[in-house]
């Protein structure tokens, strides 16, 4: 029994450890200039299902928490809270189309009219402005969206 301990306590510490701080890490946007090349035909040779995370620019807010898991059947879920104005986290689930070139999403939710578009690169997806072009300005690299590495555990929304 004693070596069953001896080795077991160690190893379970290990996984504890890595499992408290691995999970802990805020992820923000981060600023990165792509090339279109990155983003052309992306539904066909890029790995996009996925989990992606950011703090974009909000007008009266610290920053919008971003959360977004793309799916593989074409649907999505969406995850936002506004920080410094609200503890609510909102949950928007719907169904994304690709456009001709297929290198850009546009979201469209259940149960609303509003529709939202990204550009989808090397993990990572780009938010347009409401006519489908990137935003320009000094905040123009913080809406993006990264990608979760698979190994990692998606950052937690309520405190």
């Amino acid at each position: 029994m004693r070596t069953f301990r001896q080795k077991f306590i160690p190893a379970f510490l290990s996984l504890a450890y890595l499992a408290i701080f691995s999970a802990g890490r805020p992820v923000f946007a981060e600023a990165t200039e792509t090339k279109n090349a990155e983003a052309h035909h992306a539904h066909g040779h890029i790995d996009w299902p996925g989990i992606y995370n950011g703090f974009t620019p909000c007008a009266d807010c610290i920053g919008i928490k971003t959360t977004l898991a793309l799916n593989a059947n074409d649907s999505y879920v969406l995850l936002t809270k506004f920080t410094g104005k609200s503890e609510r986290e909102f949950v928007e689930k719907g169904k994304f189309t690709w456009n001709d070139a297929s290198n850009i999403i546009t979201l469209t939710p259940r149960n609303s009219t509003t529709s939202q578009q990204y550009l989808v690169a090397e993990n990572m997806l780009i938010q347009l402005d409401n006519n489908g072009n990137r935003f320009t300005g000094k905040l123009a690299d913080r809406y993006i969206l990264r990608r979760n590495d698979i190994t990692q555990t998606a950052p937690s929304h309520s405190h």
